[in-house]
Parts: structure tokens; sequence; C-alpha cells
């Protein structure tokens, strides 16, 4: 097999021959701005609804304290994003809230500022560094809250029943069921089951005419009368005390009712912003599918009315149930909220501490904002979050597009979320709202398939966390002095204020023509339908908003105006799976890219539409696996989407200015601005990613090179100028040999090997820490016992192994001593105690050596101690970090793809 090494300048690269049918007229947004949109969210608005939510805190007697939190502040972070990753701690930064307490019986009010703990901080990536170790927080997909309408088919009568559920953000679950004798019922919080007229009657709605009157124009089936069947079965409780009492008993059983007590019960339940909150979504979805138009966060009475109205209509076949699988009914928690909803409990956690702190505190005039607030509570929860939810991960780092795809991940597992054992086959399916949202191709091979997905590329979360997707809007109007107007076809006649025609219908306007119409009085002129590359003419619509419209796809035939020049247009008509043809006068948006559909790892597969599904879902998840090579190519035959991949990686170091380059070495570019203003770019050298392999970036630029504001700098693994560059451009040969090429065995020229195409770096990081024993402490030295200067050779006077010294299995990377336990010495070691005194002393070797089966070039050293300021823990003196690297070469048994 012979190599086809051709490699392109970045002259040749950046003139691309594109096979295009269509052009891309909208650029793709930035890929990571889903996860920094939200933290910037949390930072403003997320933190101040938690303090809101909390204040005041007033002591359990309500009379002597009232705390209030009045506004935050984020600081500067202590150590830059470098500094954290070299020093192994977290890129955090303090948290300083304004605290005012009330001292009720003087009228004092003292207000403190205080430091509430360090909050981790997004880095310009998107990622966080905790640790020293860049970890990701994937989106969950959740069941948004608010109102859901099902119907079951009842196997006694063939009926469909409709049940209702109301789920809140964070309170009581309310779930209405119709039995087959047409009763209806009511269970909360899944206890035991009641009529639904003991809970309208509860709430104030006493007699049976009231009742019936709230659904008499919709519980008008001459056969089935569902709340006169409630009603008539319902015997229990005829007035609202008995009602009260007849509801406490189901909902707390064993305790002894009192009206009181039942009256705080269901005001607790469904009315108290503390206990109760539907959230911003579960409000305005419940809005919308009653069709109301409540604005307070708990339930009102009015709610529970149409929750009954409606599944009564339902019952009687005159509105459809829900799909619960739809992505109207589904949201997105990122990152801002997943961290608001650990640090809720935190704070709620301290708000109980902070109470008890009140009552117990003799002196009013003593006591301090500070001497209330216990913040352990608060920076427990952050820590806890970060280090141990399942939706904190280790970022996957094989690759640039393993990176970007984790952070556009989304999972329907995790806290609230699915479980992978109970999650049924529909939830994992492909659904039609998915369409521009979710991609439908790249989700795991195993027992997640389907439960873990993938943003689509132009897909963004509006305010409630529904993913969006942008269409470009039909336009069928121009105004008549826009210049743009020229090479239009108008369908009326545009005339004069004589009434004379200056444009035929149907005919293009020319040039003569587009000047006679801009000297008249501006009017909306009626044209052919057509599309614009403008912002302000694309709206993005969530699966919801899509229901209405009929969107045509983005290879819809048009002319360089952007008009529509067929007569039939292949569309989908309310959010269908099912594809028809409608004139162009019927269709309101159209896709912006055929691209629009799927995730950027799948968007980088030329010739897709070609590829059998099964196929591209493997290809899709084998990018993320290539490991960085030591000559990274560029493909020859490329999507035009890797140079985009690369760039929002944050692997590639981009110019933030135009200017010139001023410098350009092997670990830092300079460019002078136009502004005058010199900016540094330090560059990555041989670090150690998540998965072992190397980070290494080096410059692309010369001195003396002009460069543009958003123009590469300088690469890293993987990319080659600017771009992605997962393999290797290869001659293949498509035939049989001998059978070694059977099925996915691939043979390989024995120049790839010895010309390292397919050669990568790994870096192993091996750590060794001397502690305090009870015997004494431990210590690292050059002095081992039992071993001979040989092997000493690349140690320096401490112990240390040298930087750049080559190590194999064995060889001793930092000599450590321990101190061992006294025991009766022998004849021999009592002689050599004598001779040699503190030499022979009673000492272990518990040096760090290389692990078996590993080998390379030390290329970095790290000591840390207490002296430094380094942080240690308990009972560690001194520890040391070794770096070694070593090239691997593909062998029989990698795979190829």
């Amino acid at each position: 097999m012979v190599v086809a090494d051709r490699r392109l300048a970045p002259s040749e690269r950046s003139d691309y021959k594109t096979f295009s049918s269509i052009r891309n007229t909208v650029d793709v947004p930035n890929l990571v701005q889903v996860q920094i949109n939200s933290f910037e969210w949390l930072k403003t608005d997320g933190l101040k609804e938690l303090f809101d939510e909390i204040s005041p805190i007033e002591d359990f007697s309500g009379g002597r304290f009232d705390l209030r939190f009045l506004g935050h502040e984020i600081r500067k972070p202590k150590h830059t994003e470098r500094e954290c990753r070299k020093r192994e701690i977290t890129f955090s930064a303090p948290l300083y809230v304004t605290v005012q307490l009330v001292i009720k019986e003087t009228g004092e009010v003292k207000e403190q500022v205080l430091f509430f703990g360090d909050v981790p901080m997004m880095t310009r990536n998107g990622t966080f560094v905790i640790n020293g170790a860049e970890r990701v927080v994937v989106s969950q997909l959740v069941r948004s809250p608010g109102a859901y309408f099902t119907t079951k088919t009842d196997p006694t009568t063939g009926r469909e029943l409709c049940s209702a559920k109301l789920i809140p953000y964070r309170g009581a679950w309310v779930e209405l069921e119709t039995s087959n004798k047409d009763l209806l019922s009511v269970k909360v919080d899944r206890k035991r089951k009641a009529p639904i007229s003991t809970l309208l009657r509860a709430l104030g709605f006493a007699t049976d005419k009231e009742i019936l009157g709230l659904v008499a124009d919709v519980d008008d089936d001459p056969v089935h009368r569902y709340m006169e069947a409630t009603l008539a079965k319902d015997t229990a409780a005829t007035t609202e005390e008995e009602a009260l009492l007849e509801f406490y008993r189901r909902l707390r059983p064993g305790e002894p009712p009192s009206v009181e007590n039942a009256r705080d019960l269901i005001q607790n339940l469904f009315f108290n912003d503390r206990k109760y909150d539907l959230g911003r979504v579960g409000r305005y979805k419940l809005n919308r599918r009653l069709g109301i138009n409540e604005t307070t966060r708990t339930l009102t009475k009015r709610d529970f009315v149409e929750l009954v109205r409606r599944m009564i209509t339902i019952n009687n076949g005159r509105a459809s149930n829900d799909d619960i699988d739809h992505l109207g009914n589904r949201r997105v928690r990122a990152v801002g909220e997943l961290i608001q909803n650990q640090l809720r409990v935190g704070l709620l956690r301290m708000e109980r501490v902070v109470k008890e702190r009140m009552t117990t505190q003799m002196d009013p005039t003593t006591t301090t904002p500070a001497a209330l607030i216990n913040i352990r509570p608060v920076v427990a929860a952050v820590r806890e979050f970060f280090g141990g939810s399942q939706l904190s991960q280790f970022m996957d780092q094989t690759n640039p597009l393993a990176e970007l795809t984790h952070k556009r991940r989304l999972s329907a597992l995790g806290p609230g979320g699915l479980s992978r054992e109970r999650a049924g086959f529909d939830v994992r399916d492909v659904h039609a709202s998915h369409y521009g949202r979710i991609c439908p191709i790249e989700t795991p091979e195993g027992p997640n398939i389907g439960l873990l997905g993938s943003l689509a590329t132009y897909a963004r979360l509006n305010d409630y966390g529904f993913i969006e997707t942008p269409y470009r809007r039909i336009l069928r109007s121009m105004s008549s002095d826009n210049p743009d107007i020229q090479g239009r076809t108008p369908l009326e006649d545009i005339t004069d204020s004589k009434g004379k025609v200056i444009a035929e219908s149907g005919k293009p306007i020319t040039i003569p023509i587009a000047e006679q119409v801009s000297q008249l009085k501006p009017r909306d002129v009626k044209v052919l339908p057509y599309v614009t590359t403008d912002e302000a003419d694309r709206d993005h619509l969530s699966a919801d908003d899509e229901e209405e419209n009929t969107i045509g796809q983005a290879t819809t035939p048009m002319d360089a105006k952007g008009q529509i020049t067929t007569d039939l247009v292949e569309v989908r008509v309310g959010g269908s799976e099912a594809y028809t043809y409608v004139h162009p006068d019927e269709v309101q948006y159209l896709d912006v890219s055929p691209m629009q559909i799927v995730s950027v790892s799948t968007a980088l597969i030329p010739f897709l539409e070609h590829d059998d599904a099964n196929r591209a879902l493997m290809g899709s998840n084998m990018q993320r696996q290539a490991v960085p090579l030591i000559r990274p190519q560029a493909p020859l035959v490329g999507t035009g989407m890797e140079a985009r991949v690369a760039t929002d990686s944050g692997q590639v170091v981009i110019s933030e200015t135009s200017g010139i380059v001023s410098e350009s070495t092997s670990d830092h570019v300079k460019v002078l601005g136009e502004n005058g203003e010199q900016t540094e770019y330090p560059l990555t050298k041989f670090v150690r990613s998540n998965q072992g392999t190397s980070i290494n970036q080096h410059p692309i630029v010369y001195k003396g090179d002009r460069v543009d504001a958003g123009s590469p700098l300088a690469d890293s693994s993987s990319t080659e100028n600017g771009e992605l560059a997962l393999g290797q451009n290869l001659l293949v040969g498509f035939m049989m040999f001998d059978g070694y090429n059977f099925e996915d065995a691939i043979i390989l020229s024995e120049d790839l090997v010895k010309d390292d195409r397919y050669t990568s770096i790994h870096i192993e990081k091996h750590e060794v820490e001397a502690r305090e024993t009870k015997l004494g402490p431990e210590e690292i030295t050059r002095d081992i016992p039992n071993v001979g200067e040989e092997s000493l050779r690349d140690l320096d006077e401490e112990g240390i192994v040298r930087i750049g010294a080559w190590v194999t299995p064995g060889d001793i990377l930092v000599g450590k001593i321990t101190p061992k336990g006294e025991t009766e010495l022998t004849a021999e070691e009592k002689l050599l105690r004598a001779i040699f005194g503190e030499k022979a002393r009673d000492v272990k070797d518990t040096s760090l050596r290389v692990p078996h089966g590993q080998h390379g070039k030390i290329i970095d050293v790290r000591i840390l101690m207490k002296e430094n300021g380094d942080d240690m823990s308990p009972g560690v003196t001194k520890t040391v970090r070794v770096w070694v690297a070593h090239t691997r070469k593909i062998t029989p048994g990698d795979k190829m793809a």
C-alpha cells in the first residue's frame, strides 16, 4: 500500500472547492454558548433568586430578629486558570453577600458584608477546574413542571379514560384519575385517593350546586356525567368543614384531625411559596395548557377548577391528551440551574442553623449577622455537587471533538431524572420534535442508548430551558424604496401616482425600473416568497411553537435573490413526521441548513446522507476516540465544520485583536494590535489530558505576519492550521489481500509505522508523599539502603529524578525511606550498626519506581511543600509529582476507522 502524502499549505487550504448544492447562509453559533450563558445567568439572576427566596429569616417565635440578604458580589479569582491547573487546585472566586440584621426589640439595624465561600468559576471554554482536573457539568433533560393529561383504555368498557398529573418544580405532586364508573378522584403525593369533590369543597366550593356550576358547560355528555357521579359517591363530606377533616384523614392517617390543622395543611401543600413552587416554567406551561393567565408561582383555586374541566373535556373526546416525550414537555436544566438547586439545599440547611442560633442568642445587643451565619453547609453543598454529582463529570479530553461533544451532551439520567433500569422504549426513541434540537444519530450504543443525546448544531435554550432551533422566515412583501427590490418579481402591478404601470406583475424588476420605483412614495409591494440572510428575518422556535407552522427544507430551490423558484415545496406541517407538498404561499419558514438536524460530531461526516443511520451513529461516537497524532493532518475531504469545531473546543489559540505578530516562539505568541497594545498568548506545552494523551500547542504564525481578530495563532493536538485533524490522508486500496484484511482487519504499509504517521504521545503522572509516621518522618533522599550507584545515576542530590532522563520499568523516580519498627538485632546487624552508625539505621526502601510495562522520558517534576504555601493533606510533609512521556507506535490490535 502506498501512502499519498499530500499536505496542503495554509494558503491553499483556505481556498476550498465546495460541492454543496446550497449556499450555507447562516453561520453556526458558538458551540459552547449553552454552558457559558447558563453560568452567567447563575452569577447574576440565579444567586439573586436564591437569596430572595430565603429572605427574611426570622427566629422561631418571629418576634426578636429579622435577617435579610440584600445583594451579592463575586470578586476576582485568587489564581488564574493556568495556575490552578499547575498547582492542582480549584479555579474559584470568593462570594460576598451583604447581610442585614434587624433587632426587632430595639429597632436597631446591623449590616455586614460576609464571605460565603469560594464558588468554582467556569473557564472561557465552558469547563471547571476542580483540584487541577477539568470537569464538565452535563445538561440534564427532564420532564418540565406543569400539567400532563394522558389517556388509558379501560379493559372492561374499552373507553379512553383521562388521568392528569400536576408536577411542580418543588412540592407535592397532584394526580387526578377517572374510573370506569365516571368517578373523578385525586391523590396528593401518592397518598390515599379522595373524590375530587372533597378537595373542591375543602377549597371553598361548599355546595353541590356550586361544584356542578363549575363544570356545567363541559360536563354535558348525556350518558357520562362525571361530577354528578362523583358527588353521588362522595357522602363522607357535605360541608366545607367535613371536607377539610376528610381530606386531612386521607393525607395524615393516624393523626387527630381538626379544621384548623386541615386548613393549614392545604395552605402549606399548595399555596405556601416556601413549600410549593411551580417555578417560572411550571406556571408558563400550566397557563398555556389550561388557557389561563395567572402570575403566581403557587397554585390557585382556579388552577384546580380548570384541571378538572380539562379532564372532563378530554374524557368527552373534545380535546387531545399530551405526548410526554414531545420536546415541548421536556426541558433542559443547564449548569447554572443545577448548581442553583444544589446551593438551595445548602442555604436551607444554613437557614435552620440561623433560626436555632437566633432562638438561643441571649443578648440581642451583641448579636451580629456574622455570629448567626455558618457558611459550612453552603460550602459543603457546592463541594458535594462538583465532587460527587452524576452530572459533574471528568471531561473527556481525548481530542478537541471529544471535549466539545461532552459540553453539548444532554443526559436524561441523574438526580430528578430517569434511571436506565426504568427507562422504557418510548423515552429513548427519536421523536419528531427532536428535529433541529436533539441529534437523531449521536447516542451511545449500550444500556444508555437514547438516554444520552447531543444538542443539534444550531440548537439553543430559551429562558424557560426549552430547546429552540432557528428558521428563516418567508417574506412576501418588500418596501418599494428598498434597493434590494431590483431583480425581484412583483405579484402585483406597481403604479405611479397617476396610475401608470411602472413594473408589471410577474416580470422581474430591472435596474432602470428599480430606480423608477425608488422615486415613488414608499409602499409595501407583494413579491415572490423569499428568504434573506439577515438575523432579523430568523425566528427561533421551540417544539410547541413549531406545531403551528408549515416549514420547508433548506434545500428548497431558490434563485440568487432567495426567491422560491418551485411551484411546490416539500414541508413538514405542524411538527409532524410526515412530509407533504404545498404551494409556496402556504409556507411560513425554511430550515437554515441541512446540517441543523444533526449534532456537531455527525456534521463532520462527509456525504452523511449516503450513510446507513447505524453506521453514522458508530462514526459519530468513534471520532471522539481518535488519539492525537504527532503529525496531524486536516482531511482533504471535509464538511466545512472542521475549523469551527477546533476553534470552539478551546484547543486552538485564537487572536483577540487584529494586528502584527511581534514574537512567535515555542511557548508564546505576541500580537501588536492596531491600537498599539501588545497581547501575549502563552502556549500549553506537553500537558497531560484527563485521558493521558498529550496537549501540546505550537505556533502556526511567524514574526511579521498580519493576523485578523478570530484567526488561529497556534495549533494544538489533533488540529492543523486551525482545523480539526483527527486522522491521516492515506491512499487506500479497496481490494482483497490473501484474506488478511477479512472483515474489519486492515493491512498497513511498513512506511506508515516507520514514518510515525500513526504515532502518538502519552503522558503518565506519578506521585509520592512523605508523611509523618508513628515511628518517625518518612524522608525523600538519595541515600537508599541496598541500592547501587548505577540505579541512582539519574537522581539529583535530593533523590528526585532529573528532567530529560530516560526511564524503564523498575527505575527509581523518587528515592524515599520509611522508618521500620525497632526489632531485635542479629549479631551481623549489631556489627553493621557499630561500624556504620546511622548509615545502617532501620529503614525500608519505599521509593517511587516506574511501574511494570511503562517507560519514557521525564518531562516535568514538581515539588510541593507546606512551607511554600501548597495545600497538603494532614500528616504530609512533602509531595513530589513526576510526569513521564512516551511515544506509542501503531501496533496490531489498535482500532482504525
